[in-house]
């Protein structure tokens, strides 16, 4: 079983072409870290520059409304990078809550730590473009989902991309991320329901 380590020396490799031994200093400043199920990662406010790599695990991002009610912003999963977008690219306290759905083991490092590598080790800059640049990606794609799409091609469009994950999580936050009620996504499931045993 590939480990986080294995993965971005495979994506560092891929990026610029160093090789897996030459990562060791990069590596050497990470740790891991193992979240029990609804445990947070990231609170409202924070302001440490966490940034990690998930090698197993769901962990949602939301904010807490006036009302009351909580408003999911996104979902990361293995795979994927996690990090308050507020602190690591506007330097501000975290806006948003991060907290896992299931015990999540993570591979993480302080941005301000890497930062100071890099200025040693300027090859490594093509990973951390990565991740910023998935960053950017993942929230435009994000904003250009609710403008040109209905709420239930933006679900069809999960299922298809992520069906073992949307199998993982709770109802109401995929509502939440879709920006629906849990109700109207379960009119959307019936549909869907309905439409596939027509064929």
């Amino acid at each position: 079983m590939e480990t986080s380590i294995n993965i971005l020396q495979q994506l560092l490799f891929e990026l610029s072409g160093i090789l897996p031994d030459d990562t060791q200093p990069l590596f050497n400043m990470t740790k891991m870290v193992s979240l029990d199920a609804n445990e947070v990662y990231i609170r409202r406010g924070d302001t440490n520059r966490k940034l990690a790599f998930i090698e197993k695990g769901i962990m949602r991002s939301y904010s807490i409304k006036d009302n009351g009610d909580d408003a999911t912003l996104f979902l990361r999963w293995e795979g994927q990078f996690i990090a308050s977008h507020d602190t690591i690219i506007h330097r501000k306290p975290s806006r948003f809550i991060y907290r896992t759905l299931e015990p999540v083991i993570l591979l993480e490092m302080d941005y301000d730590i890497l930062e100071s590598i890099l200025k040693t080790y300027p090859e490594y800059e093509p990973l951390r473009n990565f991740f910023l640049m998935r960053m950017l990606a993942e929230t435009l794609q994000m904003m250009e989902s609710f403008v040109m799409q209905s709420p239930e091609e933006r679900y069809r469009e999960l299922l298809a991309e992520r069906f073992n994950v949307v199998n993982r999580v709770p109802g109401k936050y995929i509502a939440s991320m879709l920006g629906i009620t849990p109700v109207s996504l379960s009119r959307i499931r019936k549909r869907m329901y309905v439409k596939q045993k027509s064929f």
